[in-house]
Formats: structure tokens, sequence, C-alpha cells
């Protein structure tokens, strides 16, 4: 990573439970890109929504954590996918370097403020919130089991296990995720149903290694989960087929 840094790097952007992976960042790793953002002056902004959805009895490590990143560490969260409020565009920017603080004020001061009523809600859904967090998490747990197991038994398609956030990356036999994501929307039914994944193109900054790859949410309750993988499983050979692979 240090033999590739430009001449003026830009400030590493991490998020942490990820998406759309579910990858969760180890404090050995934090610590390494902590020394190397301080080596070269690098602002590291560290995106956190779904820190409390952390999985098989982790720990979510905050950027915030290593004091010695005081000038050097933004953390930005939101309320939507915290508390299931799409489109909600509240949330937060934290950080104990004064300039990027003034900074962010000015900038803030330049625009105009949130819709009132999403800033309602989500002091609302503050109000004693730990059960529903739990709870929330809980439910998450079973899902992603669920998913998992159900996509690794599908031949030829690979689902490493999340660990944090409500996503997995799966590897497809296919060859064009984004063809695939449009073949199913446009071409594939089963009994008057279809699926829609993410291409995992868009995620790469070499488009190519998504090129196999979609993203699945397990945001759908268990039933709905199973029904999609069997759409899945059923639509996988006969878009091969289709295609001749």
């Amino acid at each position: 990573m240090k033999r590739k840094l430009p001449r003026k790097p830009k400030p590493f952007i991490i998020c942490n439970p990820g998406n759309p992976t579910g990858y969760l960042y180890t404090r050995e790793e934090l610590k390494q890109l902590a020394d190397i953002a301080l080596k070269h002056d690098i602002v590291i902004i560290s995106d956190e929504v779904y820190r409390e959805y952390v999985y098989d009895g982790k720990q979510q490590v905050s950027i915030l954590e290593f004091p010695e990143l005081k000038d050097h560490a933004i953390v930005i969260d939101s309320e939507s996918k915290r508390y299931s409020m799409c489109g909600v565009r509240v949330g937060c920017l934290i950080t104990r370097s004064a300039a990027i603080r003034n900074a962010a004020i000015l900038f803030a001061q330049a625009r105009l403020s949130p819709v009132l009523l999403g800033q309602i809600a989500a002091t609302a859904a503050h109000q004693n919130d730990t059960d529903y967090i739990r709870s929330v998490r809980e439910e998450y747990t079973k899902r992603r089991n669920l998913l998992v197991d159900l996509l690794n038994a599908i031949p030829g398609v690979i689902c490493p296990k999340p660990k944090g956030a409500f996503y997995c990356g799966v590897e497809l036999p296919i060859d064009d995720s984004d063809k695939f994501a449009q073949w199913l929307l446009e071409k594939y039914s089963n009994n008057n149903e279809t699926i829609m994944v993410a291409p995992m193109t868009g995620f790469y900054s070499n488009p190519e290694l998504g090129k196999k790859q979609v993203r699945i949410a397990y945001v759908l309750k268990e039933e709905d989960l199973k029904r999609s993988v069997e759409l899945l499983s059923d639509a996988l050979p006969k878009y091969r087929a289709e295609f001749g692979l």
C-alpha cells in the first residue's frame, strides 16, 4: 500500500463495518492504517453507520479510539441505516480536529438544514433504543446465517459470512453481473416473480474485479429470503444456458 500512495494523497475513506461485504476491520488493521495516515499526513474518514450491527460476539473498533489520530480522523454516521428510516437525511460528523470542525461548520452554514420531520423522528428513535438495537441485531444474525447457508448450497456460488452490517458479497457462476442483473429484471420470471441484485462492479476501482459478483442485502424476512434464493437457484442455470456459459 505504501508504494502505491500518490504524491499528494487524498483522504482514506473506509466503511466499518463495511458496505457491500460486511467486512469488519480489526484493531491491528486500523493501527496499520493510522500509522500510514500519520506518516503521510492523511485524514481518515470512517463511515461507522453500521457499528451496532456486528455479529458473533465481535466488537467494532472506532477510528476515534486512536488518540494519535486527533487531527487526522473523521467519523460520519447516519440515522437512516440504524433505524431503517430510508430517506431520512439526518446524521453527524465527529472529529477532534478544530480545523476540520471549523471547515465543516462553514459548509453547514452554507446549506439548508435537514427536514424537520426527519430530525423529530431521529430524536424519538434514540430514546431508550437499547432493546431495539439488540433485537434487530439478533434478527439480522438469523437472516445472515440462513442466507449464507442457502447461497453456499447452490453449485458454483461462493458467499463468505459477513461480520457486520447487513450485506453480503456473492460470487456467482456468471460472466457479467451487470448483464445478469438486467436479465433478471427484464427476461426472467418464475410464477411472475423475480429478484433484484446489485452488481459489484460499481464497488471496485477496477470494475473487472466485480464482474462475477453481486451484493445482496438480508433485510427481508426469512420467508422472502428463502424464496429469493430459490429464484436465484432457478435463474442461474437458465441464464447460463441462454448465453452458452
